[in-house]
């Protein structure tokens, strides 16, 4: 088993703020920022750092700023920035005025390259990106200079001047750091600070044909927001010297990059280019498909956005990389959706009971609890009749022991309503039971037998006279291995083919008909449901299984405190 993070570690990060605010450090002031690049949706991993900046914020009575990094216009697009907003609200937070764009600062940065370049710090390099690789060495041997490393500083402002003015095609030349190439840090030696790109940008149009890399213009964009803490994944660890030195180097504000360890969980990837990879391969129905573990996806499945920030707080912040269990996230959706998800009976594979002694024509209307949890929510009323539908698992004409529900000669109760006995099945030609035949005791209406006698099952059912048709869409994790990345093939391979199964047939009980889109259902006995508001229509209900009502981190935890008992 993969290790797994503490749900209540210490926050390090909370520890280096206080510190600072202590020390007097930027007048106790407290700024952060989430930086997303508009290169796809956002995804559960997101959220993480999502919560961290915007919380930290709050509670240090600080300001958090939404910063797109939109320096690759090749792969960036307007659609991104509005679905990564919306995820943002969505979860609960808000940037007020403070909405910014890294290609807000182009001219800024154009002005801090030309600064670099004056200081013999950065020059125009004529190699091709192969030789630039070739040039850079490995992680066992230095670098070797670029022979056009040594041109003057007019040279240099002057190819970079032509650079802007667009008399070179892509991939001519770029400009460079000049720092080290036989440093042990890969990104000092000499990193791209800018390319050609002949490429219209979402935002500043045909403007600019040369654009900033993300290494010269993530830390830079920090430091003009006058970021008081750069929080960012344990990737950029290795960056930090980089962004540093262009800080020293251009002598502005100094940022504080502070590194975590990003999220990752269980049975699902976390990394924008592999879920695009399933978004344009066809694997997964979309950005949106409720397996993807992106926030649009999650929201449509029916996950909330309280048990996502719970599970951020749960998971907290660490310096090691661990696998978190997606289990973890699902039990705090069932502790959310417990509380206030509404109660109903369906049937998602239907198998008719005919109760035989049952007055033809009569149909009762039996008092429903909305939620146990909830008294406040009150009752309902569901139909009862003498054809009803059960699921088809729920009876067996030739059981095993221990199986308690219904089979012939069994006593079972029907959820609210009647005992009920089976006492004949009719199969049709090629041996499948089609109906099963039952009667009832009147005496037992509420579920109760007067005499005391007991059973032990109870069925949830709908009155088949009055049930609704409905699609039902069944999803599971989207990969069939814990850490499909660990793997040796390609993640591809391993990706679950049960993760969807498609109920056409699903029969609910009538409440169900004017079901809310934004309103989350437990199907008793069968787990958490949302109606699926796109796909839904007035000739089709369609339901997507948020999760089960199985709650495998419950279990882990109850067995691990009776380990250490």
């Amino acid at each position: 088993m993969a290790k797994k993070e503490s749900t209540s570690p210490s926050n390090f990060i909370k520890n280096i703020v206080e510190e600072d605010i202590r020390a007097g450090k930027h007048n106790g002031r407290i700024h952060t920022r989430f930086p997303p690049e508009p290169n796809g949706y956002l995804h559960i991993g997101h959220a993480k750092a999502i919560c961290l900046n915007f919380d930290l914020a709050a509670e240090y009575k600080g300001l958090c700023n939404l910063r797109f990094d939109d320096t690759n216009p090749t792969k960036e697009e307007t659609k991104y920035v509005e679905a990564i907003k919306e995820d943002i609200h969505w979860l609960g937070f808000d940037w007020d005025d403070r909405l910014y764009y890294a290609s807000d600062y182009f001219k800024i940065l154009y002005e801090y390259a030309l600064k670099l370049i004056e200081k013999g710090k950065a020059y125009v390099c004529d190699l091709s990106p192969d030789k630039i690789r070739e040039y850079r060495g490995t992680l066992t041997e230095s670098g070797k200079n670029s022979p056009y490393r040594n041109r003057t500083v007019e040279e240099n402002l002057e190819l970079f001047e032509k650079m802007k003015n667009g008399k070179f095609e892509n991939g001519k030349c770029v400009l460079r750091a000049k720092i080290d190439m036989s440093s042990p840090n890969m990104n000092m030696r000499d990193p791209i600070m800018y390319r050609i790109l002949h490429t219209k940008h979402h935002r500043t149009g045909d403007k600019w044909c040369i654009y900033p890399s993300y290494d010269f213009t993530h830390g830079q964009s920090d430091s003009i927001e006058k970021i008081t803490h750069s929080l960012c994944d344990l990737g950029f660890e290795g960056h930090r010297p980089l962004y540093n030195w262009f800080i020293e180097n251009l002598e502005i504000f100094p940022s504080r990059q502070i590194e975590f360890a990003r999220l990752n969980l269980s049975y699902t990837v976390l990394s924008k280019r592999k879920l695009r990879e399933l978004v344009e391969g066809n694997f997964v129905s979309g950005w949106d498909d409720p397996r993807m573990p992106t926030l649009s996806g999650l929201r449509k499945r029916g996950f909330t956005q309280k048990s996502i920030r719970d599970f951020c707080e749960r998971i907290g912040m660490a310096k090691a990389e661990s696998l978190v269990d997606i289990a973890l996230l699902e039990h705090c959706l069932r502790e959310d959706l417990n509380k206030r998800a509404q109660r109903v009976m369906a049937v998602l594979n239907p198998l008719k009971i005919i109760i035989d002694n049952y007055p033809e024509g009569k149909t009762e209307e039996l008092d429903a609890v909305n939620n146990p949890e909830d008294a406040s929510m009150g009752m309902r009323k569901v139909p009862f009749s003498k054809e009803i539908f059960i699921e088809q698992n729920d009876f067996m004409e030739e059981p095993p022991k221990k199986f308690w529900r219904l089979s012939p000669g069994k006593e079972v109760r029907l959820r609210y309503a009647y005992f009920i006995k089976c006492e004949k099945v009719v199969k049709d030609a090629a041996g499948n039971v089609v109906e099963v035949h039952c009667t009832y005791d009147p005496k037992t209406k509420g579920g109760n037998a007067p005499d005391g006698r007991k059973v032990k099952a109870t069925l949830h059912w709908v009155s088949a006279k009055q049930a609704i048709n409905a699609e039902v869409r069944q999803y599971d994790r989207l990969f069939s291995v814990e850490n499909p990345l660990a793997e040796q093939d390609d993640f591809k391979e391993y990706l679950n083919s049960d993760s969807l199964k498609i109920l056409t047939n699903c029969k609910l009980e009538p409440s169900l008909e004017n079901a809310k889109s934004d309103t989350q259902y437990q199907f008793e006995r069968l787990g958490y449901f949302l109606i699926d508001s796109k796909d839904s229509s007035n000739k089709k209900l369609v339901f997507n299984r948020t999760v089960t009502l199985r709650d495998t981190w419950a279990r882990i935890q109850k067995a691990q405190k009776s380990d250490k008992k």
